[in-house]
C-alpha cells in the first residue's frame, strides 16, 4: 500500500508526486494516457523531421516558479531554450510591438508608436521590480497567501499602493489609455491577457496582461530544448530517482471513500489501488465532484455551487512544419517565440465578443509559435516547426465566417477551420500557405482526448475570470486543496492558482497532505507496512505488494 495515489501524472500530478517522495512518503502515479505529461508533451506527429507540441509550448511560469526552481530538473535533464525576442505583435500596416528580456529594447518598440510611450513601459517595469518577490510568493503559495499578502501590501504603498491596486484590476483597454499615447503598450498587455480567456474589457485583465508581459520581460518565454515533454521526462526521472512509481495506461474511474476518508481508488480495470495516507487528484474540477466521487460524500451547496463552473474557451490548433521561415511583412516577428496575430485592439475585443456570443470568430485572434526560432532542435536547418492556436465557443450558435460551422468538428469542419488560421497568417506573412510541407489539426475533441483535463479543448482548468479566482476557484469559499473528503487533494489547475505550467496547484496539495496527521489506527498500520532505508526513504516491506492488494 503506498502512501499516496496520485491520479494523473500532468506536470501538477508529478510535482504533487516528488513533494511527497521528498517527504519519504511512497507514492504511486496512476495515468490514463500511454505516456505521462498531460499536456505537457511532444512528439512528431506533424512530419516525422518535425517535433511539435502537443499542446503547452512556451513556459513563462515555470521559469518564474519558485516550485519548479526548487525541485532543481536541470540535475534531471531540462534545458531551457529562448528565441532571440520573447514576443511580437505585427500589425498590418507593418509597425510591431515587441516584448523583449532588454527592457530598453521593448520601450524602444513602444517608443516608435508614441513618444514617451517607452517610459510609460519602463513605469510599468518598476512596479513590476517592486512588486515581484511578493507578487509571486503570493501566487504560487497556498490560499490566503498571509505572509507575502502582507509584505506585498507594504510594497504596493511604495507604488501608489491603492493607485496600483485599481491599476491591477482595471479591464485591459482603460489600462492601456491611461497608460499609453500609442497602440503599442495596449497590444502587448491585451494579448497575453488573451492567453486566458479575458477579453479587452474585462475587469482584471490589466493585470493578468501586465503580469503575463512582466513575466515575459524578466524570465522569456523559454521552451524545454528538445520537445515540451523533455520538462515531463524531467520530473519522471526525478521522481523514479526518490522511489516513486508511476503507471501509463490505468485509468481511474472511482475514489474510494471509507468513513468519510479517502481509502484509494478503482482503476476502469478493476483494480484497488489502496492510498495509506492521501489521494491526490490531478483531474478538473468537474470530474473529480461528478465523476470519481459518489455525490452523497459531498454537501449539497457545493454540488450547487459546482453547476456553475465555468471553463475557459474551447481551443483549436493547428501544427505546421514549414520548408522555410515565416515570411513575416514585419521583419521584427522573425525572431520572436510568441506572434500575437490580430490586427490592433479593436480587432481583438471583435474576436471576444464573437466569443461570448456562441458565434466562430471570422478572423481569430492566433498565437503562433515559432519553436525552431525558440529551439533549433526542432526541425532541420533551414525549416520551422511552427504552430497556432485560437479560441472557438463550447456551444456554436453561428459563423462569422459565413461558412457553417456548427462545432461537430468532423474532418470537414475541422479542415474548414485550419484554412481560417492560415488565412489569418496570411494577412500578416504573404506567401506563409506556400512554405507550409504539412499540418496536423486538433481540434476540441482532438485536444480533449489527448488530456481529459482539457474539457472541449479548454486548456486553464476553468474560466481566469475574477469570479472564479482566488477564494472563488473552484467554488464560492474555497481556494485551497482541502476538499470535503478527508485525505482527497484537489492538485489539478482547478485549484488555486489555476492554470499555466508551474505546479503551484500540485504543490499546495502535496504541502496540504503532509500537515494533516493520520487518520486514528492508520498510524500503527502504517509502521507495519513500512520501513525506512538507510537514506531515511519510505520503503515498503518485503512481503508488501506494489499493486495494492
Amino acid at each position: 500500500m503506498p502512501d499516496a495515489v496520485v491520479i494523473g501524472a500532468g506536470p501538477n500530478g508529478l510535482v504533487a508526486a516528488n513533494l511527497l517522495a521528498d517527504a519519504g512518503w511512497s507514492v504511486e502515479v496512476l495515468e490514463e494516457q500511454p505516456e505521462p505529461g498531460g499536456a505537457v508533451r511532444h512528439d512528431r506527429g506533424a512530419h516525422p523531421d518535425f517535433v511539435s507540441d502537443l499542446c503547452s509550448s512556451f513556459y513563462p511560469l515555470a521559469a518564474a516558479s519558485p516550485v519548479l526552481a526548487g525541485l532543481r530538473l536541470e540535475q534531471h535533464g531540462l534545458r531551457w531554450s529562448h528565441a532571440p525576442k520573447v514576443l511580437a505583435h505585427p500589425l498590418s500596416d507593418g509597425r510591431c510591438a515587441v516584448l523583449d528580456r532588454r527592457v530598453d529594447v521593448t520601450a524602444d518598440s513602444l517608443e516608435a508608436f508614441a513618444p514617451g510611450d517607452g517610459a510609460a513601459w519602463r513605469r510599468l517595469h518598476d512596479a513590476w521590480q517592486t512588486l515581484r518577490p511578493d507578487l509571486l510568493g503570493a501566487l504560487f503559495t497556498p490560499f490566503p497567501p498571509i505572509r507575502s499578502t502582507a509584505r506585498l501590501a507594504v510594497r504596493l504603498r511604495g507604488t501608489g499602493g491603492l493607485r496600483m491596486a485599481r491599476t491591477l484590476i482595471l479591464p485591459v483597454r482603460r489600462l492601456a489609455q491611461e497608460e499609453f499615447l500609442g497602440e503599442g503598450g495596449g497590444l502587448l498587455l491585451a494579448g497575453n491577457a488573451l492567453h486566458a480567456d479575458l477579453a479587452p474589457e474585462a475587469a482584471g485583465s490589466g493585470g493578468y496582461g501586465w503580469l503575463m508581459s512582466m513575466l515575459g520581460q524578466t524570465y522569456g518565454f523559454p521552451v524545454p530544448a528538445g520537445g515540451a515533454g523533455a520538462l515531463t521526462r524531467a520530473l519522471v526521472r526525478r521522481l523514479e530517482a526518490r522511489g516513486g512509481v508511476l503507471r501509463c495506461g490505468q485509468r481511474v474511474d472511482r475514489i474510494v471513500v471509507r468513513g468519510g476518508r479517502a481509502a484509494g481508488v478503482r482503476t476502469a480495470g478493476g483494480e484497488t489501488v489502496a492510498a495509506g495516507r492521501a489521494v491526490l487528484a490531478d483531474v478538473a474540477v468537474p470530474s473529480l465532484y461528478g465523476e470519481l466521487l459518489d455525490p452523497a460524500h459531498l454537501p449539497a451547496q457545493l454540488l450547487s455551487d459546482l453547476r456553475r463552473f465555468q471553463w475557459d474557451f474551447a481551443t483549436f490548433k493547428v501544427d505546421w512544419a514549414l520548408d522555410g521561415p515565416v515570411p513575416w511583412r514585419c521583419e521584427q516577428a522573425a525572431g520572436a517565440g510568441t506572434v500575437h496575430l490580430a490586427d490592433g485592439l479593436d480587432e481583438l475585443t471583435r474576436f471576444a465578443a464573437q466569443l461570448a456570443t456562441g458565434t466562430v470568430p471570422d478572423r481569430p485572434f492566433c498565437l503562433f509559435g515559432q519553436m525552431t526560432t525558440s529551439d533549433p532542435s526542432r526541425s532541420p536547418r533551414g525549416t520551422e516547426s511552427a504552430w497556432a492556436y485560437t479560441h472557438v465557443p463550447h456551444d456554436i450558435s453561428g459563423d462569422a465566417g459565413d461558412e457553417s460551422l456548427t462545432g461537430a468538428w468532423d474532418a470537414k469542419e475541422q479542415e474548414i477551420m485550419a484554412d481560417r488560421v492560415e488565412r489569418q497568417v496570411e494577412r500578416f506573412a504573404p506567401g506563409f500557405r506556400a512554405a507550409i510541407r504539412s499540418r496536423r489539426i486538433l481540434a476540441p475533441p482532438t485536444l480533449q482526448s489527448l488530456d481529459r483535463n482539457l474539457h472541449g479543448g479548454a486548456i486553464n482548468g476553468g474560466t481566469a475570470a475574477m469570479h472564479q479566482q482566488l477564494f472563488f476557484r473552484p467554488a464560492p469559499g474555497t481556494g485551497r486543496p482541502e476538499t470535503p473528503v478527508k485525505g482527497l487533494y484537489l492538485a489539478s489547475a482547478g485549484a488555486h492558482p489555476g492554470g499555466g505550467v508551474h505546479g503551484a496547484p500540485g504543490a499546495n496539495a502535496a504541502r496540504a497532505a503532509l500537515r494533516r496527521p493520520l487518520a486514528p489506527g492508520l498510524a500503527g498500520a502504517q509502521r507495519l507496512l513500512t520501513h525506512r532505508d538507510r537514506t531515511g526513504r519510505r520503503q515498503p516491506d518485503a512481503g508488501h505488494r506494489e499493486d495494492g492488494g
